[in-house]
């Protein structure tokens, strides 16, 4: 395998949303989107005093993109008006598709709101092609010991989301085929990934310092490639982590309007009609 030769590094600006610390490295002032990858918000890490009012996510309409949210600390429940509610641990995942169209909450337990504590989530968009943005909507919410912790290359693990690695699958079924991951790098690790080379790569520090070839990134930073290889090696300056995935490019105009992402101006006033009158079915109750 050839490593890809990294092109640029973009640095998530401070975004908070009321109390929330909120850094976001996509989109930002040097990169609109690593097609089909289209934002990615990173939630904390802080801690919540005890009382507290938890997350801000209430009932809000998406359409035309999946979101792919990582609890990485506390826990988060989800609900929708596909009728999917689950409540997620740390290290799981939550991945919706919000095809043709879908208002979900995603809220803190009350539990969490009593007691406080650690929390830190991420939560990534996925665009879908035009034949699939009217897709009928669905929900996967996956507890960690579902995600295969899987060893490779020298004291490295990948934790599997989607997609295939050493002949495991990961517990989602991406309608896309993306590969997905979370990858925990301990002090004096390394490990080379696949990168198919005519896929985008996503890589997102999390946390820590890596190196990538002759050049170092650091956490909250977003990593992008040349589509010159088919591989990516790392190795850890420190304790690591990081998402990686990789996914065809879709190639097709993104209109974006708030919750919708389509490909036009008029299917985001559609969208927006579909919405007010009521066809994205009720919102969820009880939050």
């Amino acid at each position: 395998m050839t490593d890809r030769t990294l092109k640029a590094k973009h640095a998530a600006y401070r975004d908070d949303i009321a109390d929330l610390v909120t850094r976001r490295p996509m989109p930002g002032p040097g990169v609109d989107q690593v097609d089909p990858f289209l934002f990615l918000n990173h939630h904390g890490p802080q801690t919540y005093a005890p009382g507290n009012n938890g997350l801000p996510f209430g009932p809000h309409p998406h359409r035309g993109f999946e979101t792919v949210t990582f609890i990485l600390e506390g826990s988060l429940a989800h609900m929708d008006t596909g009728g999917h509610e689950s409540v997620i641990n740390a290290g799981g995942v939550q991945w919706m598709t919000a095809g043709s169209g879908l208002i979900h909450a995603e809220l803190s337990p009350p539990e969490f709101k009593r007691d406080g504590g650690d929390m830190e989530i991420l939560q990534l968009w996925v665009n879908l092609p035009s034949e699939l943005k009217m897709t009928t909507p669905r929900y996967t919410g996956v507890q960690a010991d579902h995600i295969p912790a899987i060893a490779a290359g020298k004291g490295a693990i990948l934790h599997l989301v989607s997609g295939e690695f050493e002949g495991k699958s990961g517990p989602v079924a991406s309608l896309t085929g993306v590969f997905m991951s979370m990858v925990s790098l301990p002090k004096g690790s390394k490990l080379t990934l696949p990168a198919p080379k005519d896929r985008s790569v996503f890589f997102y520090v999390v946390r820590g310092n890596v190196s990538i070839g002759e050049e170092n990134a650091q956490a909250f930073e977003l990593v992008e490639f040349a589509h010159d290889g088919d591989a990516v090696s790392v190795s850890s300056r420190d304790d690591a982590f990081l998402l990686f995935g990789h996914a065809d490019p879709i190639e097709e105009p993104v209109v974006a309007r708030g919750p919708f992402v389509m490909n036009t101006e008029a299917e985001i006033r559609d969208a927006i009609a579909d919405y007010q009158a009521g066809k994205f079915n009720r919102a969820p109750e009880n939050v």
